[in-house]
Parts: structure tokens; sequence; C-alpha cells
């Protein structure tokens, strides 16, 4: 299978979670769909890394894939802090 198609495959699946964020209001939907969206695109970054055969972009995505996810987890703990706050 050619890697351009799945490139392309995956594209269409980053489709998904953006489209969850434009219709859901719930504040932990759209911390659900953007980490799914950092780690689709550092996957995708690594696919483009394999097939240019260039190291230095796929050590980018391994970086984003790493300390992405945990900086949206750090701003999802700070969130349901506040809302611990908040009710008293």
């Amino acid at each position: 299978m050619n890697l351009n198609l799945i490139t392309i495959a995956m594209l269409l699946a980053l489709l998904i979670p953006i489209y969850e964020v434009c219709k859901d209001d719930d504040i932990w939907q759209k911390m659900l769909a953007f980490s799914s969206i950092a780690s689709k695109t550092s996957i995708l970054i690594l696919v483009v890394s394999v097939m240019r055969d260039d190291w230095m972009v796929g050590v980018v995505g391994v970086i984003i894939l790493s300390v992405g996810n945990a900086a949206l987890m750090l701003l999802a703990h700070l969130l349901k802090r506040m809302n611990d706050v908040s009710d008293y």
C-alpha cells in the first residue's frame, strides 16, 4: 500500500475530532478532542518523516507526541482544580 494513501486516510481521520470540537460545548469533550488531534498530528508527522527519509522531522514528531499530550493533561488538571475551587 502506498504511503500517500495512508497519509490521506490519516488526514481524513484527523477531521473527526475537529468536527467534534465544533459540535460540542462541553469543555472535557473539547479537551479529549484536542488530545486526539495532537496525537494524530504527531503520528502523521512521523509517517511523513518516513516518507521523506528525514529523521529530524521524526524527532520533532516524537517530541510533539510525548510533550504535547503532557501539556494538555496539565491544562485539564488545572481546569478541574478551577472547577473544584468554584464549587465552594
